[in-house]
């Protein structure tokens, strides 16, 4: 069963006007992890603050991903620092995975913040609140080896009511050399079913119609009673025996919720594999939607990007998806100026992406991050400006495909979850299809969470737009 957290109340100490606000940057699993800190903050008698201005406290859950990502919360940090000559009892807090990098950084050279709470140290967020009181420095990036925050219900602030992230694992063991993840999440391990099944089932009863299954690699869910996936070699053989892999609990999450849309990301090409497409196709609650980052389409960066698949492995792959699921679409993440990559490589990327003809994706520049292996081993040694007009060939060829792939819905029918007003006009819904794609319609008499045929019209590299012809019951 899930409680608030593991926090009793006894342990409340906050003045009951004390609120927060959480800014959340990043991937899907930083906003769900600000929904963990969000339960554990009310649990000790904070409440949520819709603005910074009326906050006593303001967190932010930060992404190191990305150099870029980086600077945007150094600004943010910045613009709300002045908050605090107007409000002394004021505190800031940095969160994430920023957290451990940049920690002396924040607490002691440039004195932003007030405390540092690092992925897996949440639980611990009421002890550090008490140290900021005494003046004291209040700071814990530890890693965990069997945190889950499993047992938290998290409190959806930021949510629609309609759509919600429900996390099965947390770390990664890939080792990307260009990826800080590994180091400040940790080594992977997975959540117990169980408690799935206990949070899926509460945001039922709360209305909600879709859920997303969340990890940093989602394929690799491993349950065998707990414990680092790394481990699970010197599992018992009953444990072995019954363990669930993530095509399981795809399987089970399905069957016991027939009518919640399911989706999940994301996936990795080497730990995929044909039991997940298979379960896929048994069950009509499971969006045909894969998520499958490739970051190049040549050998060699892929290599000295320690990635665990070849461009031969993960076409392969993408040709069984298309075989097995012929109406799934496809997303990639892809990076573009990788040390030492060649015009030749960079050829392969668009030759790889023409083979695949992907429906959207995630395309970014390298920017070097330090403490992993890329930025210890390998020089940024590709100038920007080559940086930059390899992007955008990549953007444009990606936009092409968008516009092609979507093109082929118009005159056709296609079934949409209704989820907020449209951003371009207050007059139309906006929701997604099976595929992950927009879809915008006439607001009529529908509602958000209701399902919808639409008759799709038209089309951009990003958007369908068309009629509703009925609501689904």
């Amino acid at each position: 069963m899930l409680v608030d957290s593991k926090i009793i109340r006894k342990n409340k100490f906050v003045k009951s006007n004390n609120k927060y606000h959480i800014i959340s940057y990043g991937c899907q699993m930083n906003f769900a992890d600000s929904e963990v800190v969000a339960s554990i903050l009310e649990n000790i008698g904070y409440e949520h603050a819709d603005n910074i201005e009326n906050s006593n406290l303001i967190l932010i859950n930060t992404c190191s991903i990305r150099e870029k990502a980086e600077q945007t919360i150094r600004k943010k940090l910045s613009s709300i620092n002045f908050l605090k000559k107007k409000n002394k009892s004021l505190k800031i807090g940095v969160l994430g995975c920023m957290a451990e990098r940049l920690k002396e950084k924040f607490l002691h050279e440039e004195k932003i913040v007030d405390l540092v709470v690092g992925p897996d140290a949440y639980r611990d967020l009421p002890n550090l609140l008490k140290e900021v009181e005494f003046g004291n420095d209040a700071v814990n990036v530890l890693l965990s080896k069997d945190e889950t925050y499993a047992d938290i219900n998290p409190q959806r602030f930021n949510s629609n009511g309609i759509s919600a992230f429900v996390s099965i694992t947390r770390g990664c063991d890939n080792m990307c050399t260009f990826c800080v993840v590994p180091f400040t999440r940790g080594r992977e391990r997975s959540r117990d079913p169980k408690s799935i099944l206990a949070e899926i089932k509460q945001l039922e009863e709360n209305g909600y119609k879709e859920i997303t299954l969340l990890g940093q690699n989602v394929d690799s869910y491993l349950w065998y009673g707990g414990g680092l996936k790394k481990d699970f070699k010197k599992a018992s053989e009953i444990q072995k025996k019954t363990s669930i892999n993530f095509a399981k609990l795809l399987d089970i999450v399905a069957k016991s919720y027939p009518k919640f849309r399911i989706r999940f990301t994301t996936s990795n090409p080497q730990d995929m594999d044909t039991e997940v497409l298979i379960t896929m196709k048994a069950h009509k609650n499971i969006c045909n939607h894969i998520h499958l980052p490739v970051q190049s389409g040549s050998d060699k960066i892929l290599k000295e990007m320690n990635r665990q698949h070849t461009r031969k492995e993960y076409l392969k792959l993408v040709s069984e998806i298309k075989t097995i699921l012929p109406d799934c679409g496809l997303s990639q993440d892809m990076i573009t100026g990788f040390p030492n990559e060649t015009e030749k490589d960079h050829k392969d990327t668009l030759s790889l992406m023409n083979l695949v003809k992907y429906d959207f994706g995630f395309m970014f520049k390298y920017s070097e991050r330090p403490g992993t292996l890329a930025s210890r081993k390998l020089d940024d040694n590709i100038l920007e400006e080559i940086k930059q007009r390899r992007l955008s060939e990549i953007i444009d060829l990606q936009f092409k495909h968008s516009f092609e792939n979507l093109s082929k819905y118009v005159n056709k029918t296609t079934v949409i979850l209704v989820e907020k007003e449209s951003k371009k006009s207050k007059r139309f819904w906006a929701g997604r299809n099976e595929q992950n794609i927009m879809v915008v319609f006439p607001k009529e008499d529908f509602k958000p969470g209701d399902f919808v045929d639409v008759l799709v019209e038209e089309n951009t590299a990003t958007t369908l737009k068309g009629i509703a012809l009925n609501k689904i019951k």
